[in-house]
């Protein structure tokens, strides 16, 4: 923006304005300005005439400095302040916006009122909620009826490494951490992780208590497609239908004190956790764990109490019970006509087994299990799979497709490219030299189209602008405007098919 005599002017009209005064010092035409502007001849001659007649002002817009069409009338905002300061003195900005359309037939926008209002100095009255009265909840009768847990994402590294994130189980009755771990985010597969170290240290407790993270349960009023279940109503989360497979009731926190024995463990944790981790030169989340599980058999001593029922309420593990097949991500899928499932970029072929020869048209259901492999199952049994054959589109795409490893080389094949191998060392040894390769010159096409691009860059013309003149692309242009010269294309090799070459390829075949 520049301002000449009163006007302020935009860069584009500064470069009109220069490029009119060229006309009018005939140092050029108007087909040539008109040309530089991306404009045409017709409406550039009826700018330079409106030039001549009034000057700089001329370029600006004809609605600079107007009143907006829609604009709140200034009696209108008066009257609003004045009814703020007397009858609606202790309305808040919505009631107030809802007062004035059924009272006084004044229809404006919340955030409209808002504007007038704190233009004039008129803040929304705060109104704060009454407190309400708390108890201290007593604690669990027995250790592993009811277990809190929680994420506290925080800087236990300091500047020696990242962020971590510690997923922590507290238990309600004794207060003592049955399992612990370090997590970069507070996930579900690190919420598996921890649930399953709780089992295998303790055993399955009868309800845990979190909040109402992701991870516990979803997020939004309205439940999407992919969790509907057959009946219409919403399905758990993956740790929700986890907790449901094992028989642990799940509660919900509204609001952290309701969970305060965990957030003040967390606390705890972040007071003494950091400075072990300093003393021990913890910079990894690995180092981090290991010096955690040496730090949590002390702090369960140092601040576990008794229950008031020494027996404990931990459930022991059903030793038939799969905990790997629980304890992972389930998708249901609908298997292909050719008996293949889409999980996760993947394409799960689905081998016959003796009691189902096919499994197309059905619903199967896909576990992807924390170590990373993937499970395929049928009415409880698990399917033998392995990675399908990729689709043309995917080869000739170029990608390298995860898990697929390329079928072996047929030994035919493979005689006919050792011929060829053998072949071409014996051609290059006989080629003394390369040939010279004589570097290709621009067309004059190409020099006049370059030439042309240059002049226009030179005196600021946009890409748009001289891609609209010479009937190219933009990317043409801008590929003209990053060279130093015309851009020609490389000379082409010729294909080999010399009659050495034909012989031993003939010769091949017929072997």
């Amino acid at each position: 923006m520049s301002v000449m005599r009163g006007l302020t002017l935009t860069l584009q009209e500064q470069t009109r304005l220069q490029t009119l005064n060229l006309v009018l010092g005939k140092q050029i035409g108007v087909r040539e300005a008109a040309y530089l502007l991306g404009l045409s001849e017709r409406h550039t001659w009826r700018i330079l005439a409106a030039y001549r007649r009034e000057g700089a002002a001329a370029l600006g817009h004809g609605n600079r400095g107007r009143r907006s069409a829609n604009a709140i009338p200034e009696e209108l905002k008066r009257r609003v302040t004045m009814l703020a300061h007397t009858r609606y003195a202790d309305f808040n900005h919505t009631h107030m916006t809802e007062m004035l359309t059924e009272r006084e037939g004044i229809t404006l926008a919340r955030s409209t009122v808002r504007q007038i209002l704190v233009g004039a100095g008129l803040a929304s009255p705060r109104h704060r909620r009454p407190p309400h009265h708390r108890l201290r909840r007593e604690r669990m009768l027995q250790e592993g009826m009811l277990v809190q847990m929680d994420g506290s994402y925080h800087d236990w590294l300091g500047d020696r490494g990242p962020w971590l994130t510690l997923l922590l189980a507290v238990d309600d009755a004794t207060g003592t951490a049955p399992f612990a771990l370090f997590r970069e985010h507070e996930d579900t597969h690190g919420y598996f992780r921890l649930i399953e170290g709780i089992i295998r240290h303790r055993g399955i407790p009868l309800a845990v208590y979190t909040d109402r993270h992701a991870v516990f349960q979803h997020s939004g009023t309205a439940p999407t497609i992919s969790e509907r279940s057959v009946n219409g109503e919403r399905e758990p989360t993956q740790f929700g239908r986890a907790l449901g497979e094992l028989g642990v009731h799940q509660i919900f926190a509204r609001s952290p004190q309701a969970k305060g024995r965990v957030e003040r463990a967390g606390g705890t944790f972040q007071d003494r956790l950091v400075a072990e981790f300093r003393l021990a030169g913890a910079c990894t989340m690995d180092e981090a764990n290991r010096v955690l599980m040496d730090f949590l058999p002390r702090f369960n001593e140092r601040f576990g109490v008794s229950p008031a029922q020494t027996i404990s309420a931990y459930r022991p593990l059903d030793p038939e019970l799969d905990l790997a097949a629980v304890l992972c991500f389930k998708h249901m899928r609908r298997v292909a006509r050719d008996n293949t499932v889409k999980y996760d970029c993947h394409t799960l072929q689905l081998l016959p087994g003796t009691e189902h020869p096919s499994y197309a048209g059905n619903r199967i259901e896909i576990q992807k299990r924390l170590d990373g492999t993937l499970i395929v199952c049928y009415q409880g049994q698990v399917i033998s799979t392995r990675e399908a054959p990729p689709r043309p589109g995917l080869l000739r795409s170029g990608d390298r497709i995860p898990g697929h490893e390329p079928a072996p080389i047929p030994q035919w094949l493979d005689s006919i490219l050792r011929q060829n191998e053998s072949w071409g060392k014996q051609r290059s040894k006989k080629a003394a030299q390369p040939h010279p390769t004589t570097p290709r010159k621009p067309t004059p096409r190409q020099q006049a189209r370059w030439n042309t691009i240059q002049v226009a860059k030179s005196r600021g013309l946009s890409l748009r602008a001289i891609a609209r003149v010479l009937e190219v692309s933009r990317n043409t242009v801008r590929r003209y405007v990053a060279a130093d010269s015309p851009p020609v294309y490389p000379e082409r090799r010729p294909h080999d098919n010399s009659p050495e070459r034909e012989a031993v390829l003939t010769e091949s075949l017929n072997s």
